[in-house]
């Protein structure tokens, strides 16, 4: 009995056991939990080896990655113009979305109203949820026509630059796949960003503002230094969406198996080529490996893009002043 009239429960072994084996069942259950992502990704890439590995034995990994020929009634299953394309898509794609991205998450962040913020925010995760189908036709009805229209004036004033020069006489090009990809990605780059800005501690602005400082220069020397490795992963975060981006890209890229020089140049993304014939003409010897092999290149750009991605994360971490 107790001061206040209250009876101390004698200490109860059994209880006590029951609480140690509800954690350690709960510790179980969080670390399995947290290990399955890595067995699913490990059953993926099992998979894709196994079913991919009569190309890889038909062929050396030379022959697959280095060869620009895609023939398979032949037996030729180079890879390396769907590898250049879906360099070129996402390459020019990110060249496009990442300044206006961060010059919008900037000015959200640390110029707009707050009735601005709510009524941005709202369309921006409404373009985040568009099927990328839509995009596909937007992009078929606007941005198609548009790139081949711009293509001769682009020729006759840049044509010296092999960058703008091409003989394709439509208007499905890397250009036409890059905008539209560009677009689909804006809104994850701009979300992330805007985030990562808001969580900076007013501290830091507040004193570069009274030693004399603009709100430009607050937010150069004082924000986006403290913030750079989220802006980093925002970036990555783009990057992997367009790696991976299929039925928009398909849609307008022209789907021709060749190395493109230019960006007015028809290109075939590795996505686009696994979407397009991934279940027709399996009567081909070595045809359903060839495409899972295509899928395995992919699962390994995406893979090899996300640790050095992590990698300069880490260093520009370890720059950061403490």
């Amino acid at each position: 009995m107790t001061a206040n009239g209250r009876s101390i429960k004698p200490f109860s072994a059994e209880k006590h056991l029951s609480r140690r084996s509800r954690d350690r069942l709960a510790e179980v259950t969080f670390f399995l939990l947290t290990i399955l992502p890595m067995a699913i990704l490990l059953a993926v890439v099992v998979a894709l080896v196994v079913r991919s590995w009569p190309i890889i034995e038909a062929n050396s990994m030379g022959d697959l990655l280095g060869g620009k020929i895609w023939k398979p009634q032949q037996g030729k299953f180079g890879f390396f113009p769907f590898i250049m394309g879906t360099f070129w898509v996402t390459a020019l794609s990110l060249i496009v979305a990442v300044p206006p991205s961060l010059l919008t998450a900037i000015y959200l962040s640390e110029y707009s109203r707050p009735r601005t913020i709510a009524i941005t925010k709202p369309l921006l995760d409404l373009l985040a949820g568009i099927p990328s189908v839509v995009y596909g036709v937007w992009g078929i009805v606007v941005i198609v026509p548009w790139v081949q229209r711009i293509n001769p004036i682009a020729a006759r004033y840049l044509g010296f630059i092999p960058l703008f020069k091409s003989n394709n006489p439509t208007g499905f090009s890397i250009l036409s796949g890059g905008l539209v990809l560009a677009l689909m990605i804006v809104p994850f780059i701009v979300a992330v960003t805007y985030e990562v800005l808001r969580a900076v501690p007013e501290g830091p602005r507040h004193a570069s503002l009274a030693v004399g400082a603009t709100r430009w220069q607050t937010i150069r020397h004082a924000v986006l230094p403290q913030c750079m490795p989220g802006i980093v992963a925002g970036v990555i975060l783009g990057a992997s969406r367009a790696l991976g981006e299929t039925m928009a890209v398909l849609m307008v890229v022209g789907n021709i198996p060749l190395v493109p020089n230019s960006i007015f140049d028809p290109a075939y993304p590795l996505p686009s080529l696994i979407a397009n014939n991934y279940g027709e003409m399996m009567s081909i010897p070595l045809y359903d490996s060839a495409l899972l092999g295509a899928a395995l290149v992919l699962l390994v750009i995406v893979l090899a893009f996300n640790l050095l991605s992590t990698m300069i994360l880490r260093h520009i971490v370890r720059r950061m002043p403490r």
